[in-house]
């Protein structure tokens, strides 16, 4: 079986990650989506949602696995038996960060392969942070944003919108 790992905050989940998910389902049999806090940035939506929605978009996939992550990607991917990871790449300094990643996580793991996928076109200009700001300004994001984020928007409309 051939397994592969896509890490990443999705605060909140976009089109743009379902499209690298189901790009990604098409090269590996099993893929684990990976979810963490990132570090550098005040989440807007609590692990527990993000990975919920996540669940709600694949519940019927068996190729796909959910789980939290904290520390370094390389020991996660370890403990887990995963030696690629899947990352999409928007524009051009989307890869000026990830070539970097890589290649320090390949001196971290020396077994590690990492996978770019570009976007597609339509993606291009999609990023979570984008997306809290229409949010926020309470503009329409549904044309980018999946339905399990819709649903829980609309529940907690008072919270976010």
């Amino acid at each position: 079986m051939n397994k592969a790992i896509y890490p990443g905050s999705f605060d909140p989940l976009t089109l743009g990650h379902i499209d690298i998910i189901n790009r990604s389902l098409n090269l590996f049999d099993h893929l684990l989506i990976a979810v963490t806090d990132n570090s550098r940035k005040t989440p807007t939506f609590k692990l527990e949602d993000r990975i919920k929605f996540i669940k709600e978009e694949y519940n019927n996939h068996k190729g796909v696995e959910v789980l939290p992550f904290k520390g370094l990607l390389v020991d996660f991917m370890k403990n887990n038996g995963i030696k690629t990871v899947v990352r999409g790449i928007r524009v051009f300094s989307d890869f000026e960060y990830e070539f970097q990643m890589a290649l320090t996580n390949k001196q971290l793991f020396s077994d590690i392969e990492t996978v770019f996928l570009l976007s597609e076109i339509t993606h291009t200009n999609l990023s979570s942070s984008l997306i809290k700001d229409i949010i926020r300004f309470k503009g329409n994001i549904d044309p980018f944003i999946p339905n399990s984020v819709k649903k829980f928007l609309m529940k907690h409309q008072k919270e976010f919108l």
